[in-house]
């Protein structure tokens, strides 16, 4: 857990070097997500009912509501990444473990945006800086791109799709899913 916990802090502090540490780790993907990912995204679903503390207007529904949807945005948002980054770029996942190495990658950048996520839910008020912090995930899948092995030429158009996908994707579904449910 303190190698996933040293990776996740070097991936966002310096991306560089935690690329190159989750490159030398041995870390399974599938303990990665049941060690990690779910848990923080549980973290995740909790905090949605911190505001309800600041707000008293908050009721437990819009909390749970929120909870839900945040949850389900996340875990959504890394199966449909894997599936279209894999489909848009085969040849990055010739293997069963080049597609770990492709979940790896989008694990440690939606983890870094459901760490943001996470810190707005405990604050008293919107804080705008948060908001930007979210755009510097791209800068993060750029540099993993080596971890990947994504060929120079191509590197910035794979940034562009699937740094897309993990960053806009959960805000979409969120969006989404928030305006079904009040409909129904």
């Amino acid at each position: 857990m303190m190698e996933i916990l040293k990776n996740i802090i070097f991936v966002i502090v310096s991306p560089r070097m935690g690329w190159d540490d989750v490159n030398r780790s041995s870390i399974p993907t599938g303990r990665l997500l049941s060690s990690t990912f779910l848990p923080l995204l549980a973290v995740l679903a909790v905090t949605s009912f911190v505001p309800m503390l600041y707000d008293p207007s908050l009721t437990l529904e819009e909390s749970l509501r929120k909870a839900i949807i945040n949850f389900f945005s996340y875990f959504v948002t890394f199966h449909l990444t894997a599936y279209l980054v894999g489909s848009l770029f085969p040849d990055i996942v010739p293997s069963r473990g080049a597609a770990d190495r492709l979940d790896d990658y989008i694990i440690y950048n939606l983890i870094y945006l459901i760490l943001l996520e996470i810190a707005n839910n405990l604050l008293p008020v919107e804080f705008a800086p948060i908001f930007f912090l979210m755009f510097y995930m791209p800068y993060i899948a750029y540099v993993g791109t080596e971890f990947l092995g994504v060929d120079s030429e191509r590197k910035l158009r794979f940034t562009l799709v699937a740094g897309g996908l993990m960053l806009f994707m959960p805000q979409v579904m969120s969006k989404v899913m928030n305006d079904y449910w009040l409909k129904h």
